[in-house]
């Protein structure tokens, strides 16, 4: 135990939240998982699950609390009232909204990552389409970082910050001002500290994408890229300059602008077919150092953002083979190809080419996965089984030491 000041990072991954307390010294202390009590989409499920792990935390640990974090599902998006109340479901990051394409055009630079039918603003327009423009939309990391404040109206539109086509639009009121990533934005609402247990002092801290505080929990150094193997497969590395495509996302992090790209495809697809157990069994049973035969691209449904921006892209998830280990062996081949094209389209856009991946996430735990990459990748491939949520405390021990 610890008489230190602690900080809590809150992760919402597509599978389930994530919580981790840090030591000033950035040592691990707690750790806690659990998966959503409703289906994803469902905001009650992201706030009552925070609720449960917060409470489960030791009471000795929680009144150390000095800061908090949270990190979300980039581009999950939801329209509340303004006291904060859903008006419905979320859209999560991988819906694609053709229908607002024409809708899109006047507004952002066709060049432009916005303009995108699979990006944040077509959900956005999709939304103010569904439940009028009187809304707030937030992201699901601001949603329950505002759920802890309890402000709401407080958060309105910096003009300077959004483009001025926006500044014309009745719905720009919906709009959250930009905030950096580990700057404060107030303390915790004296409410919602009592019923949590939490001491009346913390602090909270704007956090950011799932997959970049993956990265942060990975300490990149330079010359390295970051593959998180979750349900979905994301890349990342940082640059010295933003990249601009479609279905790329560049955010500044820290001071540096860190960029890539997120696909549809991912470990979510391989446990649509095997258990965690078969996963690990069949595994065993391949021979990453060999070729399947197979040319498989496994998409969870028609739909791509990254590493090529196509809404109707098909999966392609035949011909099986009588074997499963074949079958997985193809599957897992078939995301690497995944993985090698969307690192070759960040170096096309600029991105220095990547002397060492370092993965996170469930899949980098699986060596043969990890070696049918590196003959692809060309570059060596390593593990890292620090928690995305440690890496968006370490956000909020920034803000807590100045």
């Amino acid at each position: 135990m610890t008489d230190s000041p602690l900080v809590l990072g809150i992760d919402l991954g597509t599978s389930g939240i994530r919580t981790a307390v840090l030591a000033g010294n950035g040592v691990l202390v707690d750790s806690r998982s659990q998966a959503y009590g409703g289906d994803f989409s469902n905001p009650n499920s992201w706030r009552e699950g925070c609720w449960d792990l917060i409470r489960a935390i030791p009471a000795q640990l929680r009144s150390q609390l000095r800061a908090l974090a949270v990190d979300g599902t980039s581009g999950t998006l939801l329209a509340c009232d303004r006291d904060g109340r859903p008006l419905g479901e979320a859209l999560p990051y991988s819906q694609s909204c053709p229908e607002m394409e024409s809708a899109l055009q006047p507004l952002v630079d066709p060049r432009s990552p916005a303009a995108s039918c699979s990006g944040s603003l077509a959900r956005a327009l999709q939304l103010l389409q569904r439940h009028g423009e009187k809304v707030l939309l937030r992201h699901q990391a601001d949603w329950i970082s505002g759920w802890l404040l309890n402000d709401w109206l407080g958060w309105e539109l910096i003009t300077n910050s959004w483009p001025a086509r926006f500044a014309e639009q009745a719905w720009r009121q919906a709009l959250p001002e930009i905030r950096p990533s580990g700057s404060i934005l107030g303390t915790i609402a004296p409410e919602k500290a009592e019923a949590l247990g939490l001491a009346d002092d913390l602090i909270i801290v704007a956090g950011t994408t799932d997959s970049n505080a993956a990265v942060l929990a990975a300490d990149p150094g330079p010359g390295d890229g970051i593959t998180v193997l979750g349900t979905t497969l994301v890349m990342k590395c940082f640059t010295e300059t933003p990249l601009q495509a479609p279905g790329v996302t560049s955010h500044r992090v820290g001071g540096r602008w860190l960029c890539g790209g997120a696909s549809n495809a991912g470990a979510g697809v391989l446990r649509r077919f095997y258990s965690d157990d078969q996963l690990s069994e069949l595994s065993r049973q391949i021979n990453p150092d060999t070729d399947s035969g197979l040319r498989l691209r496994p998409l969870p449904a028609p739909g791509e953002r990254f590493p090529v921006d196509d809404p109707e892209l098909l999966p392609v998830l035949e011909p099986r083979p009588v074997s499963d280990a074949l079958y997985l062996h193809g599957l897992l081949e078939g995301l690497a190809e995944i993985e090698a094209q969307g690192w070759q389209r960040l170096n096309e856009l600029g991105a220095s080419a990547p002397r060492r991946i370092i993965s996170i996430g469930g899949g980098a735990r699986n060596p043969q996965w990890r070696r049918l990459r590196e003959r692809r990748l060309g570059c060596p491939v390593t593990s890292c089984q620090s928690p995305p949520a440690a890496g968006v405390a370490r956000l909020a021990q920034q803000a807590l030491v100045g």
